[in-house]
């Protein structure tokens, strides 16, 4: 049974910088500056104005969605290691691959570090499921 890797998905996009992400606040600053500065002779058309707020409500709503997916994909890598203290499983790592039995699971770094012993009682720290190609 191989289990695939799960990755940060939200690690190359602003989701991981809370001060990327912009706020109501933010919105209607900037709304307050653009009627401020508008052409008096050409006011905003009240359509343009519905049509920035449904596109500031819609990026609102995505920001949520990933900050959900990113705690979904976390509660499932911590499951999924949960799942395999005491199995058997191959470990790639830079040596080649190796095979041991896991043996504790860390979660104080935030993500699941695993815990492996390996062939002689030597024990393998700080692995990620990132690393583990093949559970027996």
């Amino acid at each position: 049974m191989t289990i695939a890797t799960i990755g940060n998905a939200g690690s190359a996009t602003s989701a991981g910088n809370p001060s990327a992400k912009i706020g109501i606040e933010d919105f209607l600053r900037i709304l307050t500056t653009q009627l401020n500065y508008q052409d008096p002779l050409k006011p905003m058309d009240n359509t343009e104005f519905v049509a920035q707020l449904a596109q500031f409500t819609s990026l609102q709503e995505n920001q949520q969605t990933n900050d959900k997916l990113d705690n979904l994909l976390n509660i499932q890598s911590a499951t999924q290691s949960v799942g395999l203290i005491g199995r058997s499983v191959d470990v790639s790592a830079s040596g080649g691959t190796q095979r041991g039995t896991v043996a504790g699971l860390d979660f104080s770094s935030g993500t699941p570090q695993l815990t492996i012993t390996v062939a002689g009682g030597q024990q393998l720290t700080g692995v990620s499921l990132a690393n583990i190609s093949n559970v027996r």
